[in-house]
């Protein structure tokens, strides 16, 4: 592979999470270029590639991962195949990023991990919050001592449900609200801390809305004790009306700082007739709403993807790595198995099912 020039990219997957990831290399393009799309959707794969300028379509990713200039793959599919994806990825010699959560059980994460490091590629984990502006502000605020000794760090997102249908199937996903938005709020914590070792983990989930669609929680809490003395808060919910809600709390005993990722960067309008796109899980754009400007940026998408480039050509060490996404598994099971037995699991902690969810639903009733 060139040690120069852009990193060509390839994605697989054409719907919300790929356009995303077109979008974001486009937004910050001097590090890469996306130059070919994997989807077994046809029509969906080369609107995509329509969209965005992308020259090549495969209707098979195998086959993209052929093409010799391609250096890096971005995962965009359902949890389920994330594995496999990037077992074969790294078999063909290319670097990974793969959307979170990182897969669906402890020894594919395992794997994920050790196929990487053995084929001597890359396994970038794709949590942005890593990378969002406010959020990585406040944590240079944190490190430079702005709040004392951080003793709470909250976090929570919150809308009405996911955008692709394979998120209410437990065979797909792995797991409701939790697994796909307490991962990001997992992740946070553990990363704004310092990555401190998890010492317990306290959960309770709900299925209060979309009962007649998932067996997944649509509503969960859960409480993360770290070894050095600090609590994480983590709160997610499908079942939220209005839009998205996605925010941080840090508070120290010398401060305290409030992070909204979308207030901060919202035109509050009102409109009788409603418009094109306000924000993302937005239902309705008639009445009060609040767009959004440079939305990708604001979440931090296409600095996370420039990284990952840049980690890729030797000038930046990878900053969320497959390591973090196996921290965030292994906390999922035990928030997972917390809620079914209603107390506190201590870590590290040894699933006794396949999948997270199973931690609760074998356990819920009982």
């Amino acid at each position: 592979m060139p040690s120069t020039g852009k990193v060509k990219v390839g994605i697989i997957g054409s719907q919300f999470e790929a356009d995303i990831h077109a979008a974001a290399f486009q937004i910050m393009p001097e590090e890469a270029e996306v130059v070919a799309v994997a989807s077994p959707t046809p029509g969906n794969a080369a609107a995509l590639a329509q969209r965005y300028g992308i020259p090549r379509v495969f209707l098979d990713y195998h086959d993209m991962l052929k093409e010799p200039d391609i250096e890096m793959v971005t995962i965009t599919a359902p949890n389920s195949f994330h594995a496999q994806m990037t077992v074969d990825i790294a078999n063909a010699g290319k670097h990974v990023v793969c959307e979170k959560p990182l897969c669906m059980t402890l020894p594919e994460a395992d794997e994920m991990i050790e196929t990487c490091k053995r084929q001597g590629v890359l396994l970038g984990y794709a949590e942005e919050l890593f990378f969002t502006p406010k959020y990585v502000k406040a944590k240079q605020m944190a490190d430079q001592g702005a709040f004392g000794r951080v003793y709470l760090v909250k976090q929570s997102e919150k809308h009405f449900g996911p955008h692709s249908p394979w998120f209410w199937d437990m065979d797909k996903a792995g797991g409701g609200a939790l697994m796909d938005l307490g991962c990001h709020g997992i992740a946070f914590c553990y990363w704004f801390l310092g990555r401190p070792a998890i010492k317990s983990i306290y959960a309770h989930l709900a299925t209060n809305v979309h009962a007649a669609k998932t067996k997944g929680d649509d509503e969960a809490v859960c409480i993360i004790e770290f070894e050095n003395g600090a609590t994480g808060l983590i709160e997610d919910s499908w079942a939220r009306r209005g839009g998205m809600s996605d925010r941080s709390e840090i508070y120290g005993e010398g401060g305290v700082s409030y992070a909204d990722l979308h207030m901060g960067n919202a035109l509050p309008t009102y409109s009788e007739y409603g418009f094109g796109y306000a924000v993302e899980k937005a239902p309705t754009t008639q009445g009060w709403s609040y767009p959004v400007f440079e939305e990708h940026w604001n979440y931090g998408i296409p600095q996370e993807m420039r990284h990952f480039a840049r980690c890729v050509r030797g000038k930046e060490t990878l900053q969320a790595t497959g390591e973090d996404g196996r921290v965030v598994m292994q906390a999922l099971y035990a928030a997972y198995a917390s809620a079914g037995l209603g107390q506190k699991v201590s870590m590290p902690y040894h699933p006794t099912t396949t999948k997270p969810i199973d931690e609760w639903l074998s356990r819920k009733g009982q």
